[in-house]
């Protein structure tokens, strides 16, 4: 039996490289995300292999409901969902943020999540074999901020709690959920590291970044596991970067 799997955020960056390389481990893929043609552009790169392109607002109930509908539909279960959709809000100081770009980034980076595990854990629970496995990207965010990051890094910190209720709920049933916290990966949201990123001391640094393939090699390792077995968290990170130590 085919395994199926959802990637949400698939159409560039570290969503595109987890789906590509799910698909060539085998996996049905649905490609969920905001924008069809660079969903389309996914799907192309997985010539010959099984994918279904779902657009998708991950923040909106109906159009979570309306891509799980689909992908039971077609391929009649699920096995693993990778909540990896996410945004950002303005680098400004955090009295300048509007109330809507706090609502934004929480609304996709969190409820976003939520609405997809509530989902998945439906699909997982009715099905034959029953349960599967959740993976949530939590970012290194979800340890430590960057300067003027408060939504991002308190919407990466709730996906911590996310998880973790995830895993406790759900092992009943034979779902095992886990978090993958990524620290500059090379995708388009950190080529800006090349020319510096603001540090806490104030100075402008540029940071190393890592291939993306890393990242899907990680999250391949979680989910060639048994259920009985789960990576709770992991990180993976570019080796130099200025994490680990007084910054």
């Amino acid at each position: 039996m085919q395994k199926v799997a959802i990637v949400t955020g698939a159409g560039s960056g570290i969503g595109r490289a987890v789906a590509l390389a799910l698909v060539r481990d085998g996996y049905a893929v649905a490609l969920a995300g905001r924008r069809a043609e660079a969903l389309e552009q996914t799907a192309s790169l997985a010539v010959g292999q099984t994918t279904l392109v779902v657009p998708t607002n991950v923040a909106d109930a109906t159009s979570v409901a309306a891509l799980f509908e689909k992908v039971i539909e077609k391929f009649g279960r699920l096995d693993v969902l990778f909540n990896n959709a996410g945004t950002g809000a303005p680098a400004v100081a955090m009295e300048e943020l509007s109330l809507a770009q706090w609502q934004a980034v929480v609304d996709t980076n969190l409820t976003g999540a939520f609405l997809c595990t509530q989902a998945a854990l439906r699909a997982m629970k009715a099905q034959t074999p029953r349960g599967g496995r959740i993976i949530n990207n939590g970012s290194i965010s979800a340890h430590a901020p960057r300067p003027n990051s408060a939504p991002y890094t308190a919407s990466k910190h709730a996906i911590t709690g996310l998880t973790k209720s995830t895993a406790l709920d759900g092992r009943a049933f034979d779902i095992a959920c886990g978090q993958i916290d990524i620290g500059n990966a090379e995708t388009p949201m950190t080529a800006r590291m090349k020319n510096g990123v603001p540090q806490p001391n104030g100075t402008l640094t540029q940071e190393p970044t890592m291939a993306v393939d890393a990242v899907a090699s990680a999250v391949l390792y979680m989910v060639s596991l048994p259920l009985d077995a789960n990576v709770l968290s992991l990180t993976v990170m570019a080796t130099k970067m200025p994490f680990v130590g007084r910054g």
